[in-house]
C-alpha cells in the first residue's frame, strides 16, 4: 500500500490448552524461532517473545496488511501442527482458543521488551492467571470472568 504510514505495537498473549505446563525448556527456543519464522513471513516485526511452560508472550511490529485475529490464527494453528508433527509433547498440543492483544505507543517498546524477556523473574510471585487479568484491567479491557483462562471440559 503506497503511502500508508503506520506504527503499530502489539503483544500478543496465549495460552496452552487447559494452561498445561507442555512448553519444555528444551525446545521452547526451536519453539520461538519458527513462531519469529511465522511473524516475519506476513512482513511483521518480531521484537521480543518469551514464556513460560503455560502460555506464550509475543511482541512484534504489525502492518496493516493483515487483521491481528488473522495473524493470531495463523500462529496459533501453524505452531501447533509443528509442534505435533516435531513430537514434542505426548498426545496432542494445542493452544487454549482466543488471546489478549495490547497495543503500545513507541516510547513502551523498551518497557515492555524488558517485561516479556523477565518473564521466568516476573512469574516467581505471580501466576499466569493474575497476569493475564493485571494486563486486561491495565489497559482498560471489559471482559467477561466466564470465559477468562476456564478449563475446557
Amino acid at each position: 500500500m503506497a503511502n500508508t504510514y503506520t506504527q503499530i505495537h502489539i503483544q500478543a498473549v496465549f495460552a496452552v490448552q487447559n494452561r498445561q505446563s507442555l512448553i519444555n525448556p528444551e525446545w521452547k527456543d526451536e519453539l520461538y524461532k519458527y513462531i519469529t519464522g511465522i511473524i516475519q513471513s506476513y512482513n511483521h516485526k518480531m521484537l521480543q517473545i518469551n514464556g513460560m511452560p503455560d502460555h506464550i508472550h509475543i511482541f512484534f511490529g504489525m502492518r496493516p496488511t493483515q487483521s491481528l485475529s488473522d495473524l493470531m490464527k495463523q500462529v496459533k494453528q501453524d505452531s501447533s501442527k509443528w509442534i505435533n508433527t516435531k513430537g514434542f509433547v505426548n498426545g496432542k498440543f494445542s493452544w487454549q482458543e482466543g488471546y489478549g492483544a495490547f497495543s503500545y505507543s513507541k516510547s513502551h517498546i523498551p518497557r515492555v521488551i524488558k517485561y516479556i524477556t523477565n518473564q521466568e523473574e516476573h512469574h516467581k510471585t505471580k501466576t499466569f492467571a493474575n497476569e493475564y487479568l493485571e494486563l486486561l484491567k491495565e489497559s482498560g479491557i471489559d471482559y467477561d470472568e466466564r470465559y477468562i483462562l476456564k478449563t475446557v471440559t
